[in-house]
């Protein structure tokens, strides 16, 4: 039997409260499960910057999850901050030094929501703070409906990475986000996108296996979500 590669996956990190008195980790079970579906042994990578080499030895590739927080705007290079902008400066830290150090091996990496948006800042783009202050008649990209229902479609861009995994010009997508991608950067390229021109998801050319979406393809909502994780597994095989 093949040895199934290992996938280190992004934990949340909340204060105080609910589940636990004591500041505590978390990640949606749909997460792990999907990966182990995929093919793939989902480990937990937690907030430690200073052990990120460490963490990378032991995995095969990497999934930076999303999570109800944003990447702080002096990273790429805004001097103000949006009102609505929140921070979770510790894990920002922890999961720039993963991605930088898995980038650097070339070790495959999926960035998912917010996890897209910190792979384009790492690897120079810009993001929109708050999509209704910036686009006109955008779409509910924070969807009034359950998230393990699609939002909207997506355009794929054809000859992209994306579209090649997914076989499909377009597909069915969850969206739970206010902030999205303004301007990718000369690494990345866009792969796919909303109706209202907001950017879906990037790819890297020159990576042997570098993809970001901007919806959650652990809730398996469109065919393609399945594939794209199935890729990613087998880029790390």
């Amino acid at each position: 039997m093949t040895k199934r590669p290992t996938i280190g996956l992004t934990l949340d990190a909340e204060a105080p409260g609910g589940y636990s008195k004591f500041p505590w980790y978390a990640i949606r079970q749909n997460y792990m499960d999907a990966i182990a579906d995929a093919g793939g042994i989902p480990v937990a990578v937690p907030h430690r910057a200073e052990l990120a080499g460490a963490y990378l030895d032991i995995i095969d590739a990497l999934v930076v999850t999303g999570g109800a927080f944003d990447v702080d705007p002096a990273l790429y290079g805004d001097a103000t901050r949006h009102d609505t902008v929140s921070l979770k400066q510790g894990r920002t830290t922890a999961e720039l030094a993963l991605l930088r150090g898995a980038l650097a091996r070339d070790m495959p990496v999926l960035g998912i929501c917010g996890g897209e948006q910190l792979l384009a800042v790492a690897l120079g783009g810009t993001l929109i703070q708050h999509i209704p202050a910036e686009i006109v008649n955008a779409l509910a990209h924070e969807q009034p409906n359950p998230r393990d229902q699609p939002g909207h479609d997506v355009q794929i861009s054809p000859g992209t990475r994306l579209a090649a995994i997914v076989g499909t010009a377009s597909m069915r997508i969850n969206s739970s986000h206010h902030q999205a991608v303004r301007d990718p950067g000369a690494a990345l390229r866009i792969n796919a996108t909303a109706p209202d021109g907001v950017i879906e998801g990037v790819e890297s050319a020159t990576h042997r296996f570098c993809l970001g979406v901007q919806w959650h393809p652990e809730f398996l909502i469109d065919p393609g979500d399945a594939r794209i994780l199935a890729a990613l597994v087998g880029a790390a095989s």
